[in-house]
């Protein structure tokens, strides 16, 4: 059964959903832009073999909303007590995307990691004048820049519909066409069901999944990652070659568009310089985009089971 709950001590403040048992513990830590119930599809699977902890990062769901907070060491060391005080035992540690990124911000100084399962982080591609030509910085990270910094549009879930990336991928001629009808559609449908994850008729399940919890995110999160300020300065080399756990990476598929941008989160030169900075790292390929739970669930869950 799945509780919830909040960790809340000295400033830390960090909502969490749990499937109990006395197994070996596992902490998800989701993506940018959703929040801790992305990993529902797999939650049931995975409590046959851990106990589940599932946890919103700053800025997401129900935990804090601090934007001074929204960056790597602040995320990374309140989970650190979290494990400390709540788990009190060694965990396997898988990280999703920046949740990726923090995952190995916490086994790159702490001994607290068993086993660090990262799920397409965006190592390299995320940080420096690099980000610029990835589709994060593009789509999420632009979009929240610029919602921030108007006061007409409220609705941040509306605005990212309207504005997102994607557009791009229609058919020019009829494009705009295509976006004016769709964007009614989420329009109508927020105006009805504002508190609900937003669902467009016709739009992709998978590209709906991104939107799981964006009702309670902060688009400030978003800003970090344009400005560059989320990862302290910290280079992604010095968090990677001190991560002393065994490392599973699970890299999904590796696209460049026609403009030069990076259509993954991160490219095969990253991923081998990540390759070679991790003492002890198993590369796992998918065959899907960089939701790899949302679009391969039996793999991702074989993947993750098959651990020891």
């Amino acid at each position: 059964m799945v509780s919830e709950h909040i960790y809340k001590k000295q400033g830390i403040e960090l909502h969490y959903y749990e499937i109990k048992n006395d197994l070996q513990p596992l902490v998800l830590i989701h993506a940018q832009g959703v929040d801790a119930a992305s990993f529902t599809n797999v939650w049931t699977r995975l409590s046959k073999k851990y106990h589940v902890y599932s946890i919103d990062c700053y800025g997401h769901g129900k935990s804090l909303h601090d934007a001074e907070q929204y960056n790597l060491t602040d995320i990374g060391n309140a989970i650190i007590r979290f494990i400390e005080e709540v788990i009190k035992e060694k965990v396997f540690l898988l990280g999703h995307s920046s949740g990726g990124l923090i995952a190995a911000y916490i086994a790159s100084n702490t001994e607290l990691c068993k086993y660090l399962i990262l799920e397409d982080p965006p190592f390299f591609s995320s940080q420096g004048e690099k980000r610029k030509s990835s589709f994060n910085y593009i789509d999420l990270s632009t979009v929240c820049h610029n919602f921030i910094n108007q006061s007409e549009k409220k609705d941040f879930v509306l605005y990212y519909f309207s504005n997102q990336y994607a557009w791009n991928f229609f058919p020019e001629k009829s494009r705009e066409k295509i976006k004016g009808k769709m964007i009614a559609m989420a329009a109508k449908y927020r105006r009805k069901h504002p508190e609900r994850n937003l669902k467009v008729m016709f739009w992709p399940k998978v590209a709906l999944s991104s939107y799981q919890g964006m009702n309670h995110y902060d688009p400030l999160f978003g800003e970090t990652f344009f400005n560059d300020s989320f990862h302290c300065g910290i280079p992604h080399e010095e968090i990677l070659k001190n991560i002393r756990c065994k490392t599973v990476f699970m890299k999904a598929q590796t696209k460049i568009g026609e403009d030069g941008i990076l259509m993954a989160a991160l490219s095969e030169e990253d991923l081998e310089k990540v390759s070679e900075l991790i003492a002890d790292c198993q590369i796992v390929r998918f065959d899907c985009g960089h939701g790899i739970h949302i679009e391969k669930p039996k793999e991702f869950k074989e993947c993750v089971m098959g651990l020891s």
